[in-house]
């Protein structure tokens, strides 16, 4: 399944989950109305029997209109709760309320470093901001994905998991959870939230009005107030188990099948299915399973890796499907066995020996050599590959990291160094517009933080074209980290280094903006995913526009540029020999956010005919369509040398 049509199908999905949650509120108005109606019964009839005649006298259309109301209403509040909470702290919100905390990003534990080695190698080869990675004091195996978007996405590790599995293992439990990230199935928390806060409350209030009720009674058994009160009781542990029940049914429903494609996405991320495989083995034979002990697992128990919650009788409900189920469909020829050490061959063994996907390692060109080139296949192939990415992708990744300087990757996990290294990153090439720069900057700047800057800039402007987009990702973690008026001040230096020259230039765009929208500075564009192309003529050609001048400044060959570009498109391309507003983009690009899924393919196709017209792609033009992309929430993988 292709990215755009997995997108298209997790929205396909929530909407059948809308269906489901509509047909659970139907019921519950329905045991609600029922068991309020007995409640009602029993305050009337100090007997406390209960016969058809007396229940359908308590029945009445004012009681169910009212109970409908009130159902509607709290399942919604609570679903644009958790939506609105999602959308403003991220997946951190689930992370803390599992009681994680979060890895730093400069830790020197061996295994916590470990982790964060795997996340960042995997960020890096799918194109997507390199997630906060959040460790759970729990001995079960288990991990899990959270968030909103790509953007405030975080990962979540248990000890247990970090404690038991190997690096290998690791890579392919972190594979599926970015599957999960990819396609977009961390959404459905808050849909399902509302239904889940009435069992919630339910056992709340029940805890609550049975230890109330056995207070009456033991002052006063023939009290008619006990009775009440465990009526009430009891109404509202039916209606809480209720629920909780349809909640976990429905979570149940959509999760299974979700977990066997992030298993196989897995595979096909690593092109090896030991490494998720054995991790599953390990879950099988540890003792604690993937058990999460945290009081509100039960709530996000569709996000964990494995089956987090004890089944009871039945496995109706649970989110996950069989473990050996699991097992055998990545390992078909596993003997069965918990205990015993099994190993398939890696997919690059048994895969065609022409599929170039399958590329080991050491046969991997290098990206970063002066001879590189990048043609319209490199495009092409970044497109087909995106939301899964291969083992070429998680080289390429491995080899950036390595190529980073050691000094530079270090600053990148300070909290102040790594503010450094982004303005060091907007310092010019040429040395009269660089001193303008740095005396703007001492005037704004932290005294703390231009010293880091003086200190790095020398090495920062001596890095490749290819490294800058990693280094900005690998960044990302510790400028999430800054509090509000530090983030507010950081984007204040960065505008004073932008302005310095009273030019912005298309890195400068570029750069200012993929900060200010991976670390939430900007407004985000809460509007819903129904745009159409050609609703968005006006944004598809500016951003043309702008990407065609991008690799060059003859006018004929930005016309050849948008020329390629149009046969792409549902309409023409006019205006083609305006100069673009380059400060025009931003709102450009946040209203095509908005775009259908299965209208994007439409514009990244158009952007990559833009930049390989010429038969080669330039690094900053490179940059610039990647950037585009994830802004467009469509991670891209790094364009890779083709041939």
């Amino acid at each position: 399944m292709d990215f755009f049509t997995a997108q298209d199908h997790a929205r396909r999905k929530t909407g059948q989950l809308v269906v489901l949650l509509i047909a659970a509120v139907i019921a519950l108005i329905a045991v609600t109305t029922v068991v309020i109606a007995i409640v009602i019964h029993f305050m009337r009839d100090d007997r406390g029997s209960v016969t058809a005649d007396s229940l359908l006298a308590a029945l009445s259309p004012e009681l169910v209109a009212v109970v409908a109301l009130g159902v509607v209403a709290f399942v919604s509040i609570g679903g644009l709760f958790k939506r609105s909470q999602l959308r403003r702290g991220g997946g951190k919100v689930v992370a803390e309320a599992l009681g994680g905390r979060e890895i730093n990003p400069n830790t020197e534990n061996a295994n916590e470093r470990r982790i964060l080695n795997v996340v960042e190698e995997m960020a890096i080869a799918s194109g997507m901001p390199v997630p906060s990675v959040y460790l759970l004091q729990e001995t079960g195996i288990n991990a899990f994905a959270a968030g909103f978007d790509t953007s405030d996405a975080v990962i979540g590790i248990t000890q247990g998991a970090i404690n038991h599995l190997s690096r290998e293992e690791l890579q392919g439990v972190v594979a599926h959870e970015f599957s999960h990230i990819l396609h977009g199935d961390m959404r459905l928390i808050s849909v399902l939230h509302g239904v889940l806060l009435i069992g919630l409350l339910g056992y709340i209030l029940l805890r609550s009005t049975t230890s109330r009720g056995r207070s009456v009674r033991r002052n006063n058994q023939n009290n008619k107030g006990a009775v009440v009160v465990l009526a009430l009781g009891v109404a509202l542990a039916v209606i809480g188990y209720a629920g909780t029940f349809f909640g976990n049914w429905i979570k149940a429903a959509v999760s299974r099948q979700r977990e066997y494609l992030a298993d196989a996405s897995a595979v096909q991320y690593t092109r090896n299915p030991n490494g998720i495989g054995q991790a599953l083995i390990k879950i099988g034979s540890h003792a604690q399973g993937a058990r999460i002990e945290a009081s509100q697992a039960s709530e996000y128990s569709h996000l964990f890796f494995g089956q987090g919650m004890k089944l009871g009788f039945t496995r109706l409900l649970a989110t996950h499907p069989p473990i050996r189920q699991r097992i055998t469909r990545v390992l078909p020829h596993w003997n069965g066995e918990f205990n015993a050490s099994f190993s398939a061959p890696a997919v690059s063994d048994v895969a065609n020996a022409g599929d170039q996907s399958a590329v080991g390692f050491a046969d991997i060109p290098s990206a970063h050599s002066s001879a590189a080139t990048m043609t319209g296949a490199s495009a092409q192939a970044a497109i087909a590959s995106m939301g899964q990415p291969g083992p070429r992708h998680l080289a390429n990744a491995k080899a950036t990291l390595d190529a980073l300087p050691a000094r530079i990757r270090r600053a990148s996990q300070d909290p102040y160094a790594v503010r450094a290294l982004m303005y060091a990153l907007l310092l010019s090439q040429h040395i009269e517009v660089r001193k303008q720069q740095l005396a703007s900057l001492q005037q704004v700047a932290l005294p703390d933080v231009y010293r880091e800057v003086m200190s790095h800039a020398g090495e920062v402007l001596m890095l490749r074209d290819p490294l800058r987009l990693p280094l900005m990702e690998l960044a990302l973690p510790a400028l999430k980290n800054l509090s509000v008026d530090q983030a507010t001040h950081f984007r204040q230096c960065m505008v004073e280094l932008i302005n310095a020259d009273s030019q912005v230039s298309l890195f400068e765009w570029t750069l200012y903006h993929w900060l200010v929208h991976h670390m939430g500075l900007g407004k985000k564009d809460s509007g819903p995913a129904v745009r159409k192309l050609s609703d968005l003529q006006p944004e598809c050609q500016l951003l043309l526009n702008v990407l065609a001048r991008a690799g060059q400044s003859d006018p004929d060959k930005v016309n050849a540029a948008l020329d390629a570009a149009e046969k792409e498109l549902p309409f023409a391309l006019s205006a083609k020999s305006e100069v673009p507003d380059i400060k025009s983009l931003g709102p450009a690009v946040s209203r095509l956010r908005r775009l259908r899924p299965q209208q994007k393919p439409a514009v990244l196709q158009a952007m990559a005919r833009c930049i390989e017209h010429s038969g080669l792609i330039k690094p900053a033009e490179a940059e610039l369509f990647r950037v585009i992309a994830d802004m467009l929430e469509c991670p891209m993988p790094p364009l890779l040398i083709e041939g």
